[in-house]
């Protein structure tokens, strides 16, 4: 059942058509622009102004955002905040599926290894968290590419340096992948770093169908495990848990439900 709270909604509808406007609105911008009555929108305006959340010209006719989101936006950083959210997705994919997984996020180039959830057991594959990692050789840096928008995309791949032992490609080649990724919502591929492991990576979407940051299984066989769970059941697990963190379910839409049933073995 879908409930309603109008009032809440009109705020926020302000809230949102402000945050467009670097120069603000005047009333009458703003009421034209959301169809509603003036009185309406000027006791919201007011309710808002009192609050702090909107701050008005020293003329009085123009409405701005305030600081007050971006200070309660950093009141708890956003990528710990992500992280603690992200964590028991993680840790319970990682037991189902008897795999390792960490989530990356953009980070001045590179990719940065934000977590990690260890496969059960002594066996698996890891990778360090606060490690960076290639843009433009992991499936990682493909994903939060693939799922950013063109200018976004432009200034990822414009702040980019090469690490070490980068494996390098050509624009036409990337082109190529970003658009396969994008048609697919997710990436499999053998690793571009180690041999026998197949990648897979699935995008967490924002609000705006960009990727806030990626999560990402290095998929290794165990051969003392022969019924552990196969490639296509990780690949559909981690859809899910990509799915559960995003904002918007987008192209997950037709994503397997969880594991493949039997695939999963609880440790």
């Amino acid at each position: 059942m879908e409930y309603r709270a109008p009032a809440l909604d009109k705020g926020l509808d302000i809230l949102e058509l402000l945050a467009k406007q670097p120069h603000g609105l005047t009333r009458a911008q703003i009421v034209k622009a959301m169809a509603r009555s003036s009185n309406e929108i000027y006791r919201m305006l007011e309710r808002l102004v009192v609050r702090q959340y909107v701050a008005r010209s020293a003329g009085g006719d123009r409405y701005a955002l305030s600081l007050k989101l971006f200070a309660m936006a950093h009141a708890h950083p956003p990528l710990n905040r992500l992280v603690k959210q992200a964590l028991p997705v993680m840790e319970d994919f990682a037991r189902r599926a008897e795999q390792f997984c960490h989530l990356g996020v953009y980070d001045r180039g590179h990719v940065l290894i934000a977590a990690q959830a260890d496969s059960p057991g002594g066996w698996g594959f890891s990778l360090r968290r606060g490690a960076r990692v290639g843009l433009l050789d992991t499936a990682s840096g493909h994903v939060l590419l693939a799922f950013a928008d063109p200018d976004a995309r432009q200034r990822m791949l414009a702040e980019r340096t090469a690490l070490d032992g980068e494996v390098p490609t050509t624009p036409e080649n990337l082109d190529a992948m970003l658009t396969s990724v994008r048609a697919q919502s997710y990436l499999e591929r053998a690793s571009a770093q180690s041999f026998g492991v197949v990648d897979i990576a699935c995008p967490i979407l924002g609000p705006d169908n960009a990727a806030l940051a990626v999560l990402c299984c290095h998929f290794t066989r165990r051969l003392d495990r022969p019924n552990g769970p196969d490639v296509a059941a990780v690949r559909a697990g981690l859809q899910q848990a990509a799915r559960a963190l995003s904002f918007e379910p987008g192209p997950y839409a037709a994503a397997v439900a969880g594991l493949a049933q039997g695939a999963a073995a609880d440790v």
